[in-house]
């Protein structure tokens, strides 16, 4: 789905100047046709607190009365760093007869989070389907660093053969076990992939093409057009996917003397890598686990404190009354 660039730009029109802005979500979804849908947006700044001074000034209504009153765009982005991840969203936002929710977020953190995945999280709403509306930093090429990533992560965790919306979906997953939100009110039919699933097709099939070229994966069409895709449980493979994950990432996941497994048990070489690619895959799990459990209760604290109590319970009224139809 291609959106209308002049319609996701024009809602920016009436904000501080912005070096990167994307739209993400369910509005992004091509069958949505609902007009109560918000638009989601990622907005990157050089200098939160000064951007939020000069938007205090134009849409001091889009914040919370408290935050206003008590401190303005210093606890703004007090509460946003050292208790969130460094983003505040003002959410249900109404311009145009339209809802709107931004985030704002230092660029210089943007980046960090797409190239090292320190705190998970905004480089997790990168590794799906996104439109870039302004990009003054070239984000949309340094993120194909954070989406090599994602498809090595996904590897390792996927079996030997699967199919090209198992792997889209195993992305997602990446950034959402251990969210919080996931435990009470998050809607568990959101059906991402197939809602999406052309987007992600182009995001990632140069990725595919390229792990293809190096003998990382092999690729097969299916009767319905879509990849089928095997892999190899080798070590060279294993290797590979692991050296494209971002360092911090890298250096926690522990392939335990792999020759020396080999030379010293006698056991088939099949039996070692794919104990050796289960290793990993646990570890790999327990990571990022542990990352996006810390930065969505954290961001979830910070979100409630920068919405307000009335908007906080109005934005909880909705995802559970959506968990509530996925359930149904």
């Amino acid at each position: 789905m291609v959106m209308d660039n002049a319609s996701v730009r024009s809602f920016l029109q009436v904000l501080p100047p912005v070096e990167f802005a994307c739209v993400y979500g369910s509005s992004l979804h091509p069958s949505n046709r609902d007009k109560t849908t918000m638009t989601d947006y990622i907005i990157g700044v050089a200098d939160p607190k000064q951007w939020h001074s000069e938007n205090l000034k134009l849409n001091k209504h889009h914040y919370a009365s408290w935050m206003v009153h008590l401190g303005g765009e210093r606890l703004i982005t007090g509460v946003a760093d050292k208790i969130g991840m460094g983003v505040h969203f003002n959410p249900f936002v109404c311009w145009n007869g339209k809802l709107f929710k931004y985030g704002v977020v230092r660029m210089h953190d943007l980046l960090q989070d797409v190239h090292y995945w320190e705190k998970f999280y905004l480089c997790g709403r990168l590794q799906k389907p996104v439109h870039v509306v302004v990009d003054n930093l070239d984000v949309n090429s340094t993120n194909s660093v954070n989406l090599r990533a994602a498809v090595s992560a996904a590897l390792l965790l996927l079996p030997s053969e699967f199919t090209e919306a198992d792997l889209y979906a195993k992305v997602c997953s990446l950034s959402s076990t251990g969210d919080v939100r996931m435990l009470f009110a998050e809607d568990k039919n959101k059906k991402i992939v197939s809602g999406q699933f052309d987007l992600f097709h182009s995001m990632y099939k140069p990725f595919l093409e390229e792990y293809e070229a190096k003998k990382l994966l092999r690729l097969s069409s299916t009767a319905n057009n879509q990849i089928h895709i095997s892999q190899d449980f080798d070590l060279s493979v294993d290797s590979s996917l692991v050296s494209a994950l971002p360092p911090s990432i890298r250096n926690q996941i522990r392939m335990k003397g792999v020759k020396e497994k080999l030379w010293e048990t006698g056991r088939a070489i099949n039996d070692t890598q794919s104990s050796l690619r289960e290793e990993a895959a646990n570890s790999l799990q327990r990571i990022l686990r542990r990352r996006v459990m810390v930065s969505s209760a954290r961001q979830a604290v910070s979100g409630l404190l920068a919405v307000g109590a009335i908007n906080a319970s109005r934005y909880l009224t909705k995802k559970v009354s959506k968990a509530w139809k996925s359930w149904r």
